[in-house]
C-alpha cells in the first residue's frame, strides 16, 4: 500500500504573491467596512493575518500598499472586461463594454480604490498612470477596432464612457441612484457609444 504523497511546498515567489494578495484584499475590505480615514496599518495587518513588519518588508509603508492596491485594481478591471469577438455587432460590443465596466465600478473593490484616490495628497505621483492609459487604449481597441485611438474624438469618447460609469458608481455610494434610474442611464450610455462609433466610422 503506497503512502499518500506529501503536499508540495509553495515556492518563495508563490508565498510572496499570496501574502501580497492577502494584504491588498485586507486593504479593500477595511476601507469598505470603516472608510479610508479609519483604515490603520494595524487593522490591515490584523485582517491579512500577518505582522506589520512583514507588510513593510513587501510594500515599504502604508503609502506603498495603497499604490499597489490602485495598480492591482486596474489590472482586475482589465481582466473583468476580458475579450470580445471581433465579429460581434457594434451594439453587442457596446453592451458588453458597459455591462462589464459597470460590474467593476459598482463593486466594493472600485469603491475602496476610489476612496484611496480621493485621499491621496495632490502632489502624489502615480508612476503607472502612463502604462494604465496605454492599457485603456488596448482595451478600447479590442472592443471597438473600428475607432482610431490616435483620433481626439476616440479619446474623448473613451473618457466620456469611463466618466459616466465612475459617476454612476459615485452616485450609488451616496445612495441617490435607484436601480431603475441606473439601468436607464447605462442604456443611454450604450446607445451613445453605438451612435458615436457609427458616426466616427461614417466620417473616416
Amino acid at each position: 500500500m503506497s503512502s499518500a504523497a506529501a503536499p508540495q511546498r509553495r515556492t518563495h515567489a508563490e508565498r510572496t504573491a499570496l501574502m501580497r494578495e492577502r494584504v491588498m484584499s485586507a486593504v479593500i475590505e477595511v476601507i469598505a467596512d470603516v472608510g479610508f480615514a479609519r483604515t490603520t496599518a494595524a487593522e490591515i495587518a490584523r485582517r491579512a493575518g500577518v505582522t506589520w513588519g512583514a507588510v513593510q518588508h513587501h510594500f515599504g509603508d502604508k503609502d506603498g500598499i495603497l499604490m499597489a492596491v490602485l495598480e492591482e485594481s486596474f489590472g482586475h478591471f482589465a481582466d473583468e472586461l476580458g475579450e470580445v469577438g471581433p465579429r460581434q455587432s457594434r451594439e453587442h460590443r457596446a453592451g458588453l463594454f458597459v455591462d462589464r465596466g459597470w460590474a467593476h465600478f459598482s463593486g466594493s473593490r472600485y469603491q475602496s480604490t476610489f476612496e484611496i484616490l480621493l485621499n491621496l495628497p495632490a502632489e502624489t505621483e502615480l508612476p503607472w498612470q502612463r502604462e494604465m492609459l496605454k492599457q485603456w487604449h488596448h482595451i478600447w481597441s479590442q472592443y471597438f477596432p473600428e475607432s482610431d485611438p490616435a483620433e481626439q474624438e476616440t479619446v474623448e469618447l473613451m473618457l466620456y464612457a469611463v466618466s459616466v460609469l465612475t459617476g454612476l458608481a459615485s452616485t450609488q455610494v451616496l445612495g441617490g441612484n435607484p436601480a431603475r434610474s441606473r439601468d436607464r442611464e447605462l442604456g443611454m450610455l450604450k446607445e451613445t457609444l453605438v451612435r458615436e462609433l457609427r458616426r466616427g466610422t461614417s466620417t473616416s
